[in-house]
């Protein structure tokens, strides 16, 4: 794992000096952390939602690969992707509430499962908007959130990323539960953000 770690850094390095070949190698020493990653995100998505954790995957990778970062480590890389899942995560919402609001070619009436679809939507972006208003007042506590809620990293590995002290980590985390259940809290049918 320690030669893995320097073979992730030294291939985010060579990503950054536009190597076309880093991207490739580097998904392999990667994959299992962001298949974690998206499958925490997934559980948190409705059950009949029309993406899976691999096309999750697939698309934040995309997006990472394109991104002009100056990579530092592994745990910055998975930090960033964590990001860009819930991004993905975002857009798909937008994208499906557009469709639910007369996106689409026909209009039809709403099941159950529909329903519950376009519920599951707006929480997510419920959440987002509430994590951007987060971002504003304070964007190290968001980022926390962030990387613990969605990203399922360890308030180690946050300290890491963001270059502070765990226990740092561990206040902004506390702090950002109590503000992020006030704030949804406004909706009662929102999902609480106070769990682990």
């Amino acid at each position: 794992m320690a030669s893995d770690t320097g073979d992730v850094t030294q291939l985010l390095k060579a990503m950054k000096t536009g190597d076309p070949s880093a991207a490739e190698r580097l998904l392999p020493l990667v994959y299992a952390e962001l298949h974690r990653l998206a499958s925490s995100y997934m559980r948190r998505e409705r059950q009949d939602h029309t993406l899976q954790a691999t096309a999750l995957i697939n698309e934040a990778y995309l997006r990472l690969a394109r991104e002009d970062v100056d990579w530092q480590n592994r745990e910055h890389f998975i930090g960033v992707a964590a990001h860009v899942m819930r991004r993905v995560l975002v857009d798909h919402a937008r994208a499906h509430k557009a469709e639910m609001r007369g996106g689409g070619l026909k209009r039809v009436e709403l099941e159950e499962g529909l329903a519950i679809s376009e519920e599951r939507s707006e929480e997510v972006l419920a959440l987002d908007e509430a994590l951007n208003r987060l971002t504003e007042l304070n964007p190290r506590q968001a980022r926390v959130v962030e990387l613990r809620y969605f990203g399922g990293l360890s308030v180690e590995q946050i300290a890491n990323v963001l270059s502070i002290a765990p226990r740092s980590v561990k206040r902004d985390w506390a702090l950002a539960r109590i503000w992020l259940f006030k704030e949804l809290r406004v909706n009662p049918d929102q999902e609480d953000p106070r769990g682990d």
